[in-house]
This record gives C-alpha cells, structure tokens and sequence, in this order.
C-alpha cells in the first residue's frame, strides 16, 4: 500500500468513528417491553376464580361433614384461632365446633347451602355470605337438652390463606325471622260486620204464648226416679 493510500484509509476510519460517537444511543423496543418492571406499586396477580372455586367447594361440603361427623375435616377446614358467633349470639371455637362434631350433639334431617357469593379482597383473604336452610335440625346440649334448630339462617365465613390452604378463619350466624303479619285493611272491622236492623230484635222474637212450656215440656212421670 502506497503511503497516500494508507492515509485515505486511516482518514475513512477516522471519519466513521467520528461520526459513529455522534449519533443517539439505540433503544431495543421488544426487549424493553419484554422486561419485567418494578415500580414498588404493591400491584398483585390475583386467581379469583380459583379462590372462588375453592371456597365454593369448602362450603357446599359442609352438610356431608354433618351427615359423616367428619372430624377431620373440621380439624382441616377450621384455624386454630377460629372465632364464631353462633345464632343466639354466644361465642364458639374450633375446640368447640369438633366437641360438637365428635358428641353428634349436631343433627339435622338436612341442611342446604343457597345464595353463595365469594368476595376475594386479595390473594390471601376472603369471604363468603350465603343462607343455610336446616330441617328437622337438633342440637344436644352438655347437659342432655333438645334445642330445635330448623330454620333459615344468613351467615358470613371469612377465610384466610395460610401456608397454601385456606383456612376459616371467623363465622357468624343470625337466624331469618319470618315478618310479623301486620293488620291490613281486610282485617278491619267492616260496616257488613256492623249491628243491622235485620240483626235486632223483632216483635217474632219475642216470647209468645206458644213459647210457654206446656204440659208436654213438663217432667213425666217416666223421667222420674223409680221407687
């Protein structure tokens, strides 16, 4: 290479170089979009099908865990920590639900789950409301007694996820009361209900010489005592 071609070449070089430190940075947009962010945001994916399928399953079983007395479920279902609110107001455990379970003291001819709505608030906790329908429904008292406990029932469950399972965690009950039957129009005193004057007393009504006892009406003989 000649010596002014050398120094065309290192110019050509020079002037890429030159001319390559000038321009913008590039950005790779798929890689960009492709990245995983994290914006401290506290955003979370939440299954809330899945925890609705799932806590769907776990109340629909609770008339088979009575029919069975499956105390392992209770044992499984119910945190150790659980609180409930029973119908006639009383506080209750799981201590207390499984000594209920293990006795039989709870019975029924059936009990029905209705009207079941899961509201997950996150991917650790929700709960669910609904009304229970128990027939026949009895509940032996520590000291022997009989309680019937048939009726409707609106109740709240609220479940928490702890190391993967789904726990209850809180209950409450309240029994549906049956609206008192108010008075209604119909009930009223209507004027046909009213005194009339076909209603009093007419001269027909009066005694009258036919209504006088007479001989026949009088005691005979035969009704006498006998000697």
């Amino acid at each position: 290479m000649t010596r002014k071609g050398f120094w065309t070449v290192f110019l050509l070089v020079f002037s890429l170089l030159i001319l390559s430190s000038c321009q913008p940075a590039t950005v790779d947009t798929n890689r960009a979009a492709t990245a995983p962010t994290n914006n401290n945001s506290g955003s979370e994916t939440v299954d809330t099908a899945s925890i609705q399928t799932e806590l769907m399953r776990i109340e629909n079983d609770w008339p088979r865990v009575l029919k069975e007395k499956d105390v392992a479920a209770i044992n499984r279902v119910e945190a150790d920590d659980a609180v409930f609110v029973y119908p006639d107001g009383s506080l209750g455990d799981k201590s207390q639900d499984v000594k209920d379970m293990e006795s039989g003291a709870l019975s029924a001819d059936s009990w029905k789950m209705m009207d079941l709505k899961v509201t997950v608030l996150n991917k650790d906790s929700a709960f669910v409301s609904g009304r229970s329908v128990v027939k026949n429904g009895k509940y032996k008292t520590p000291e022997g007694k009989s309680i019937d406990i048939s009726g409707q029932y609106r109740f709240i469950d609220t479940f928490a996820r702890r190391s993967a399972e789904w726990k209850l965690v809180a209950g409450a009950s309240t029994p549906i009361r049956e609206p008192a039957a108010s008075a209604s129009p119909a009930a009223k005193a209507s004027p046909a209900a009213k005194a009339s004057p076909a209603m009093t007393a007419s001269p027909v009504a009066k005694p009258s010489p036919a209504a006088k006892p007479s001989p026949a009406t009088r005691a005979s003989p035969a009704l006498r005592p006998t000697p």
